[in-house]
């Protein structure tokens, strides 16, 4: 589909005033060549992987000793090492600021407000690091969080990482299994929870569940005071203190910060883990850190004083990465609890008071305001907003269409895609190109982000695998138990030699950016075909009777079907002229090919902690296999709307 016009273009100004733009600009003396557009810079930066890696940590000052090698074993994916002489300490790097201006901001739905201070943060991270080693916590050890995405949790994580200890955190909405499932793999020295906490306006209790998961850990623990009783909470745990108890034996005193190497583990992160028990993917100190920088700074031009933020959960990617925009100086936006809670402007309204900067959310909530028919450009001042990344799932290009007509006309719009796999992204926006409807950008500096096709070859205009084809800093260290890396290589792999395959089904689209059409294990293929199920939702989800869709692919009659499911929008039934209302806008906006054999209303939709959808638990379901782990699952009940249903019979 030919479109003439993009939904943004950055003027000549507005380029050159961009830290891209500095950046670019920097480098071109440095690497003693012009670069006459970003697509240059970009192939240099994968070019010369060394010098641009280099040249990131020193443009940006990061603390350390950077060592002489800048990248050794570069052309072997699984033995490349990005300075493998330097030493530096992730929280020394994070926690720049100081005074009394504001670090973080907080807000948990209308029930609670919060602000915390450089000074302030410093200090508790300070308390929290003495507290730690008097615990005997130290290098590599273990520390894990079920918290809300709340200040308190992010001095903790920096007193982990300023001492070494490895982070890792989940959401406090995680069932009990679905805590143990993660933190029993990995060993923890010490948990860290709240008393409770709020959702959709009431109150959850965790006492039960914090209970068993430490009986089950066999580990001290600390509870935050948030939404229910800490010290009644501490008390009754063989080793529980709260919070304000851990820290009291310490004053605040200068941080020490243990400078560590560049690979040393920072944050063990968790697979969705619908099919098996999660994968424990541990991510470095340094290759977290320089891509973080790269991406704050340079791809979101974030500057100190700023505010960012992002809607995210502590069990996610994306709060790792909203942590990081500390290191640029900017302030934090907090939020925890429920986005429509009271009512779908609760973030809006927190936008304009703020005065967000860069608004990061998903592209279902995008879906969600839209289709709730909130137009927060005539009701919210966001003068001050001037960019807003979206992911999560593909953002439809309705989805674009609405940030431009009903949220901002002239904002950045940024869809960006990468995952848990990277902590970051493989592709996402640019403030030097131009935003075209349903695109993402391209690909992030220093990443040799391709599509291939089945044989391994690079392919333009059609769809294949996303990958990656030179080593860089933020690939996984490691898997946590997987001692000879096998789990690791079976990952990402197995399916092309010596070359990152992502899992993604994606398509260059003429203008140099990226469509991802949905995973590509959760790719149809009737009748050999390939189709991505975003295709599909794209289409279903601009009719106004439907609230949300999933796709999977039926086996059937030795092909594959495709299934449609639907939720229905309220006070709409089914009917056989809806399902032809469905048919003709996906024959007519996808293909012919994309039609579904059949079409099944239902009441709920399966989806993860962080709102994904969950296309193969319910493939698994439809066909009567087990699903592994249920536990990964907000509403794990809405499987069983999919066991044995009559219309797949036949």
């Amino acid at each position: 589909m030919h479109q003439e016009q993009p939904l943004w273009s950055p003027s000549e100004e507005f380029r050159r005033a961009t830290p891209m733009y500095a950046f670019m600009t920097w480098c071109e003396a440095r690497a003693g060549r012009p670069f006459a557009t970003y697509d240059d810079f970009h192939a240099w930066s994968i070019e010369d992987r060394g010098a641009f890696w280099s040249a990131v940590w020193d443009y940006c000052d990061v603390k350390g000793d950077k060592g002489g090698i800048a990248l050794s074993n570069g052309d072997r994916m699984l033995e490349a090492r990005f300075f493998p002489e330097a030493r530096l300490n992730f929280a020394e790097n994070i926690l720049t600021g100081a005074g009394d201006g504001d670090a973080l901001i907080f807000r948990g739905e209308d029930k609670a407000e919060d602000r915390w201070s450089w000074d302030r943060l410093t200090q508790m991270v300070s308390r929290l690091q003495q507290a730690y080693r008097a615990m005997g916590i130290g290098e590599g050890d273990r520390i894990a969080a079920m918290m809300p995405n709340m200040p308190e949790t992010v001095a903790c994580m920096l007193a982990a990482t300023s001492i070494g200890a490895i982070w890792s955190s989940c959401s406090p909405d995680f069932g009990e299994q679905g805590v143990l499932d993660r933190f029993g793999q990995i060993g923890p020295k010490l948990f860290i929870c709240c008393d409770g906490y709020w959702y959709n306006g009431k109150k959850q209790d965790v006492a039960d569940k914090v209970r068993a998961v430490v009986a089950s850990l066999g580990v001290p623990a600390v509870i935050v005071p948030y939404a229910g009783d800490a010290p009644a909470l501490a008390a009754s745990l063989p080793s529980g203190r709260t919070l304000e108890v851990f820290v009291a034996p310490f004053e605040p005193k200068a941080v020490d910060y243990v400078r560590l190497p560049f690979s040393h583990p920072v944050y063990i992160l968790f697979s969705s883990g619908t099919t098996g028990v999660p994968k424990c993917i541990v991510h470095g100190a340094g290759g977290t850190l320089l891509q973080h920088l790269k991406e704050h700074r340079f791809h979101c031009g974030l500057t100190k004083g700023e505010r960012l933020f992002y809607f995210t959960t502590c069990g996610w990617m994306m709060w790792n990465w909203l942590v990081s925009g500390l290191a640029c100086g900017a302030t934090l936006c907090l939020f925890d609890g429920s986005p429509f809670a009271p009512d779908g402007n609760v973030l809006f309204d927190y936008a304009a008071e703020e005065k967000f900067a860069v608004f990061g959310t998903s592209a279902k909530y995008i879906d969600a305001v839209r289709k709730g028919g909130l137009t927060p450009r005539t009701t919210h001042d966001l003068s001050n907003l001037r960019l807003m990344t979206s992911t999560g799932s593909p953002l439809s290009p309705e989805g674009f269409s609405f940030v431009y007509e009903g949220i901002k006309p002239d904002v950045h719009l940024a869809s960006i895609s990468g995952g848990t796999d990277i902590v970051s992204c493989f592709v996402l926006g640019n403030p030097l190109k131009a935003v075209w409807r349903g695109e993402i950008q391209g690909p992030g500096l220093g990443l040799a982000v391709d599509v291939w096709d089945d044989e391994g070859q690079p392919v333009r205009g059609e769809k294949g695998e996303l990958v990656c084809s030179k080593a860089f800093p933020s690939m996984p260290v490691m898997f946590w138990n997987d001692p000879d890396g096998a789990k690791y290589r079976a990952a990402y792999f197995e399916r092309f030699n010596n070359v990152w395959c992502h899992g993604d089904f994606a398509e260059w689209t003429e203008h140099g950016g990226l469509v991802i059409h949905g995973r590509s294990d959760a790719t149809l293929n009737p009748g050999g075909v390939r189709i991505g199920t975003a295709e599909i939702y794209n289409q279903v989800e601009q009719l106004p009777e439907i609230a949300e869709a999933l796709c999977i692919g039926q086996d059937w009659d030795d092909d594959v079907r495709v299934v449609l499911f639907v939720r229905l929008a309220a006070g709409v039934t089914f009917s056989e002229d809806l399902a032809g209302t469905i048919k003709t806008k996906i024959r007519t906006g996808a293909s012919p090919r994309h039609v579904p054999a059949r079409i099944v209303p239902v009441a709920d939709i399966p989806r993860t902690k962080s709102g994904k959808i969950v296309e193969l638990a319910v493939r698994e379901v439809v066909h009567g296999r087990p699903v592994k782990n249920k536990e990964a699952l907000a509403n794990p009940e809405a499987l069983e709307l999919f066991r044995d249903l009559p219309e797949l019979s036949k």
